[in-house]
This record gives C-alpha cells, sequence and structure tokens, in this order.
C-alpha cells in the first residue's frame, strides 16, 4: 500500500469513494458534485481542497479530503471532510495510515489542531476516532444554508 498526496488523475476513482460513502450514509441522492467540479476545486490555479489517497495494486482504495479554515480561538486549522476507505478494505489499517499522514499535512502547514464531524450513527468510525485520543463534543450544532 503506498499513501501519497493525490493526483489529479485520482479524481474518477476519489469521486467513486465519495459515492460509497454516500451510499453507506443512505444519502446518494444529495450528491450533486461532480468529477469535474472536483478537478477544478482540486486541482485548478486556485485550489480549495487537499487530499491524500492509498493506493494498492494500482487502485485507489481510500482517500482523506481536507481543507484549511480559520479559528479566531485556535487559528489555522485543517477540516477533514471525509476519510473513506472501500469497505472491503476496512480493518487493514488504511484508514490509521491515512489519518496520519492527514496529521502530517497539517503540522507541515502549521496547523493548530484538525476537526471534522462524525454521524452519532456510525458507531465503527467512532471508535476508530476514540483510538486515536479525539475528543468528541456533543455541544455544537450544525449548521447548513444550502445555495443550490
Amino acid at each position: 500500500m503506498i499513501i501519497r498526496k493525490s493526483t489529479p488523475a485520482d479524481v474518477p476513482a476519489m469521486f467513486e469513494l465519495v459515492k460509497e460513502l454516500a451510499i453507506y450514509e443512505k444519502a446518494l441522492d444529495q450528491v450533486n458534485n461532480t468529477p469535474e467540479q472536483m478537478l477544478a476545486d482540486g486541482f485548478g490555479e486556485n485550489p480549495i481542497f487537499g487530499a491524500v489517497v492509498a493506493e494498492e495494486n494500482g487502485s485507489i482504495v481510500g482517500m482523506s479530503l481536507y481543507y484549511f479554515r480559520y479559528s479566531t480561538w485556535k487559528g489555522k486549522r485543517l477540516y477533514l471532510e471525509d476519510l473513506i476507505v472501500q469497505e472491503a478494505m476496512r480493518g487493514r489499517g488504511i484508514g490509521e495510515a491515512l489519518i496520519q499522514a492527514t496529521i502530517a499535512v497539517a503540522k507541515e502547514t502549521g496547523c493548530t489542531g484538525l476537526m471534522w464531524q462524525v454521524l452519532d450513527w456510525n458507531e465503527p468510525a467512532i471508535n476508530f476516532y476514540k483510538k486515536l485520543g479525539t475528543r468528541l463534543d456533543d455541544e455544537w450544532i450544525n449548521v447548513h444554508l444550502d445555495l443550490v
């Protein structure tokens, strides 16, 4: 297995992982992004996200997609949008390798920490994150304003 920074050629496989996650979360109908948009947003003139991928035998089997955010209290932070490992590949340490690579990105870029969300019913993910020593916060409420 190889953990590496994503390239434009990885976008189709990355988008397939996004769809796999959406199916797992029973929300495929909510995906309106496209591989073309991901290519422009992640690899265009002003990229707004970065990603680390896990590759095995020439195939992308997992990814960590992140972007920078700013906290008035904590400063520069890395927001982990999605950590996805193909269902058939779970339990092999790929998620751990991806999160460690993402932590390394945060450290290399001067971030004060990482943050992300997890669905309250996703016990496997919650247990995985707890093993990392994360702090789960049940105090904040997610707020969304959809423009499209």
